[in-house]
């Protein structure tokens, strides 16, 4: 989740529902050409509420996503590289980690906001191979039309359910599938359970990973679910969140890895460990005492994610 003005601590998609965006027009000229000094906000009503887009003052092409007021993902086009939230820094850390440096990839991204992780993984590993499904079509076309996407970059926009497009990969395809869908401000239900797991599992190569951003506060009930969950699918876990959220005091993201095979756990500990907000990762014996015996979630008993209370999206 993220607190207005603080983008380090941002989280996923859509989330605070009932915050009321500003409702700025559109205005030629706000976007990647405009001038340090002339851009403005721009917005647009899409699937999941305003989407407006607020430039970076520090970064002269940089822009904010937000929806409904909420802060979903920060792009620059100067240095797509840059990734300017917490929970973006880490799933940037497992991109890395994914394979040798500069080896292209084959990624899913299940939920595609303005594309942050897909254009850094374009930029860091060229000749990738990457699907974006995002449900939110008027969605895709704003951030298309305002930050649009290197022609050069393999990367390929489906306007879908993210489970329904899921379904529609080949066993086997991916080396990494990425899940960032909030609606509501809540991931829905139907992305929370050991079935969805099961595909995203079938979609991966062997040696694949998933990631996934969840969003939990006290008394984390949820997380330790989707520990559970994923460790009933995946033999090898990882999770990382700020030591507040570890600790049941904040509301807040966290961030999974789950694989297969073993996970390069010391050295992406090493690197949440170093970011601008420190984070802690836990994995083996403490993630399993996490969970506390928390039941694995299935399609027939799943929820959608908590809420966030309305203070996540104030300013401190």
């Amino acid at each position: 989740m993220a607190r207005r003005g603080t983008p380090g601590r941002a989280k996923g998609k859509a989330a605070g529902g009932d915050a009321k965006a500003k409702g700025r027009q559109e205005r030629p000229g706000s976007g990647r050409g405009a001038g340090r000094g002339e851009r403005e906000a721009v917005s647009r009503p899409v699937g999941g509420g305003v989407a407006e887009l607020r430039p970076d003052r520090e970064r002269p092409h940089g822009w904010t996503l937000l929806i409904d007021n909420a802060p979903q993902s920060h792009v620059d086009l100067d240095d797509p590289t840059h990734l300017s939230f917490a929970y973006q820094r880490r799933l940037g850390h497992i991109i890395d980690l994914a394979a040798p440096p500069l080896q292209p990839l084959h990624v899913l991204h299940l939920g595609g906001g303005a594309f942050t992780l897909a254009r850094y993984t374009a930029a860091t590993r060229p000749r990738s191979t990457q699907q974006i499904v995002e449900l939110d079509a008027p969605l895709v076309q704003f951030v298309r039309d305002h930050l649009p996407l290197d022609p050069q970059a393999r990367i390929r926009v489906r306007a879908a359910d993210a489970r329904e497009g899921l379904g529609r990969f080949p066993d086997g395809w991916a080396d990494l599938v990425i899940a960032d869908v909030f609606s509501g401000a809540r991931t829905p239900a139907h992305l929370t359970s050991a079935e969805f797991l099961g595909e995203v599992r079938r979609v991966l190569k062997p040696e694949g990973r998933y990631a996934a951003n969840l969003a939990d506060g006290p008394p984390l009930a949820h997380l330790r679910g989707q520990v559970a969950t994923a460790a009933a699918v995946f033999p090898e876990l990882a999770l990382a969140a700020d030591p507040v959220v570890w600790r049941g005091r904040r509301f807040g993201n966290a961030v999974l890895l789950a694989s297969a095979l073993p996970l390069p756990v010391a050295e992406f500990t090493r690197r949440v460990a170093s970011d601008p907000h420190p984070g802690r990762v836990e994995h083996g014996r403490a993630l399993t005492d996490f969970t506390g015996g928390a039941a694995v979630v299935t399609d027939a008993a799943a929820k959608p994610s908590p809420a966030p209370p309305p203070s996540v999206f104030e300013n401190p």
